[in-house]
């Protein structure tokens, strides 16, 4: 036996010993996760409808994980600033992001996205859902979507719906809408859905696609008409206005949600830890309650189902980018 052969085979014993180790470090590390506290990011503004889900759960999920979260805040670039942070932040579990529908929308209109929704993250489960709600001044003669559409294609160019920004859902929502019905109507930007709803109450603006859960006050009131609902199914506020589908638009559908994500290559076992702690608190009454306070309904999908579901919302609004034409730097 020479001296190398025997230098070979200890090397090789090291090594396994080693990578034993660390395998078993690992394994300790996730099994005792979450051993320090989470970072939970918001792609958006504090106060904003993603800043209050955030922080309802953030409460919620601390205390069953058993460390503190906390929640930070980082605006800008329609989401993607915050977004593209977690996306390249250590897989560990300790950086999460509160990802929306922005997350699937901006995949079809930016030509320089610094992450990529499907290939950066791992989907966590889904927290809620507030699908669209199409709404008109109070001043415009129509209460149906026949109406409407017939109204419109009346007085082509001449009407015009507001957005709460380029490229966002309620963009995608309007051009949808001008795809399937085939009529013209000029869209409208704003810097977030406030203003956006205050000029379509004002009447500056004719129409718009607004979230429920943000809208629903104002037609409560009777500050804006709204024709009908872009979901799957009516709403218990408003039982009496149509969905899309209902109305004659089928596959007209928008909806806002988010959704609990890490980066990709976070380990399968705290991915399903986060799940479950996540999706226990969205069963409790007191979310259900609170959620249906304004319009919006918890989801709580395992790890693979809001995979495919997030695959399936960028195909979707990828398609409709393209055939609309809709693109930003």
């Amino acid at each position: 036996m020479t001296r190398s052969y025997l230098k070979s085979k200890i090397c090789l014993r090291l090594s396994l010993l080693f990578f034993g180790a660390c395998l078993a470090t690992q394994a300790s590390s996730q099994g005792n996760y979450p051993s320090q506290p989470i970072r939970l990011i918001v792609s958006f503004a504090a106060g904003g409808p993603t800043d209050v889900f955030a922080r309802l759960v953030a409460s919620k999920l601390e205390k069953e994980l058993g460390q503190p979260i906390i929640v930070e805040n980082k605006p800008g670039g329609g989401s993607n600033i915050g977004s593209e942070f977690v996306a390249k932040a250590k897989p560990d579990g300790y950086t999460l992001l509160v990802g929306t529908v922005a997350n699937t929308t901006n995949m079809g209109i930016y030509k320089n996205l610094g992450y990529d929704t499907v290939r950066d993250f791992a989907p966590i489960t889904q927290i809620m859902s507030s699908p669209s709600v199409l709404v008109v001044n109070t001043d415009m003669p129509v209460k149906t979507l026949d109406e409407l559409i017939a109204y419109v294609k009346a007085r082509p160019g001449k009407l015009n719906y507001a957005s709460s920004g380029a490229g966002g859902m309620q963009h995608h929502a309007g051009e949808m809408l001008k795809l399937r019905a085939g009529i013209d109507v000029l869209h409208i930007p704003y810097k977030g859905a406030a203003p956006a709803l205050t000029d379509v109450i004002g009447g500056t603006v004719n129409i718009g696609f607004k979230t429920a859960s943000g809208v629903m006050p104002a037609i409560q009131s009777g500050k804006v008409r709204p024709i009908a609902v872009a979901g799957s199914h009516r709403l218990a506020q408003l039982p009496d206005v149509p969905t899309m589908a209902e109305a004659g638009m089928p596959g007209v559908e928008a909806d806002s949600w988010n959704g609990l994500f890490a980066p990709a290559g976070t380990p399968p076992a705290i991915i399903n830890k986060l799940a479950d702690a996540t999706i226990a608190i969205l069963k409790t009454q007191e979310i259900k309650e609170r959620f249906a306070g304004i319009a919006a309904t918890p989801v709580g999908n395992s790890p693979a189902e809001f995979s495919q579901y997030v695959k399936d919302e960028v195909a979707k609004w990828s398609k409709i980018a393209k055939e609309a034409n809709v693109q930003l730097n």
